[in-house]
């Protein structure tokens, strides 16, 4: 549906060149979109236009013409005056309407095609067949991209998204809730899922300077054809997912760099809990003090090596053995040797994931 918004930016075009006032009215004589004075003088003549056999006619100070869409009356176009400049006018608005809703429902069946693809309601040979009809490249580089934008105050986040991108016809904008914008980037042959990191700080760059926002983005891996659009959408929604626990200090997310994230966000919260009590053997990482926590953290940011982690820890070699070897004893873990130090990087990961279940549970 063309919205009025669009109708009054067509309208307020058309009169600034040609000096005549234009109203758009529904075949109820509703006021859609009008820059005269009192449109409300249109309203019953308008309703009544719509209701006779009549295709066009001069009444009340005006001239009337029906707009079509296929064979339903979409629209009732009103210029001021009885003049041939105003009759005119009212035609050439009638074309100018009729290709908007010609051009809003093609708008409309992509929408619908990429939503039911997005979400596998079609069949394989209906992606072809619809693909071809609607004039979309099945045999194309893709990826998906999701901007988690939260509700939106006026609707626009799509048309807003939609302009930050760029107008590249051959991207699709849509979305399938209230809280996420989905973007579904056609890449060239030199391209890969890099190419689209700098889309996604714009994006995030910009609706944070104007409007405030927490946004945060994630994208998929690169498909080759239109059936596994689907498969990228998946991987981008698992990556906000997965962002959201592991990687918090991240605007921007990818599938292809959560790692282990993934592996345990899909486990269930009981095979976690007890993973955890065979570890920590009922204790648990909140029971650390914020010094060993931030012992632990430093030597796993400096990959194990004691001489760099107690130079930026500020303290001496032998403190840093002290801390390591009464973790030692009260876990049973010795974070200087290797298997040892992944099951414990493990287990933090693990708790840290059942925390932000526990957090969100309804």
């Amino acid at each position: 549906m063309v919205s009025n918004q669009v109708l009054q930016k067509t309208i307020d075009g058309m009169t600034s060149i040609t000096q005549i006032g234009l109203a758009v009215l529904d075949p109820e004589g509703g006021v859609l979109a009008s820059n005269v004075e009192n449109s409300k003088i249109y309203m019953e003549s308008s309703k009544a236009f719509a209701e006779s056999e009549a295709e066009s006619q001069v009444s009340n100070g005006g001239f009337y013409i029906k707009v079509f869409e296929e064979d339903n009356l979409e629209f009732v176009a009103v210029c001021e005056g009885d003049s041939e400049n105003a009759i005119m006018t009212g035609k050439i608005l009638k074309m100018q309407l009729e290709e908007l809703l010609i051009a809003y429902r093609e708008r409309f069946d992509k929408d619908n095609f990429f939503k039911n693809l997005l979400l596998d309601n079609l069949l394989l040979i209906d992606i072809y067949n619809r693909a071809k009809k609607l004039r979309i490249d099945y045999d194309h580089k893709r990826i998906c991209m999701i901007v988690e934008t939260g509700p939106s105050k006026d609707g626009s986040d799509i048309e807003r998204i939609h302009s930050i991108i760029g107008k590249k016809a051959s991207d699709f904008v849509t979305a399938v809730d209230e809280n996420n914008v989905i973007i579904i980037r056609e890449l060239d042959n030199d391209e890969d899922e890099n190419s689209v990191v700098p889309i996604c700080n714009k994006i995030i760059n910009i609706m944070k300077s104007d409007e405030g926002r927490d946004v945060r983005v994630s994208y998929g891996t690169v498909v080759d054809e239109l059936k596994d659009v689907s498969k990228s959408y998946k991987e981008a929604t698992l990556a906000l997912d997965v962002g959201r626990i592991f990687f918090q200090e991240h605007k921007v997310i990818a599938y292809s760099v959560l790692g282990i994230g993934r592996l345990i966000y899909q486990l269930p919260l009981p095979l976690c809990k007890m993973f955890i009590q065979e570890i920590f053997k009922g204790k648990s990482p909140k029971d650390f003090d914020e010094e060993t926590l931030t012992t632990i953290n430093k030597f796993f940011e400096n990959s194990l090596n004691v001489s760099e982690t107690s130079r930026q820890l500020y303290i001496h070699r032998n403190t840093l053995v002290y801390r390591l070897d009464k973790l030692q004893k009260s876990t049973g873990l010795d974070l200087r040797v290797f298997e040892d130090a992944i099951t414990f990087k493990i287990a933090l990961m693990v708790v840290e994931y059942m925390n932000y279940m526990e957090d969100h549970s309804f």
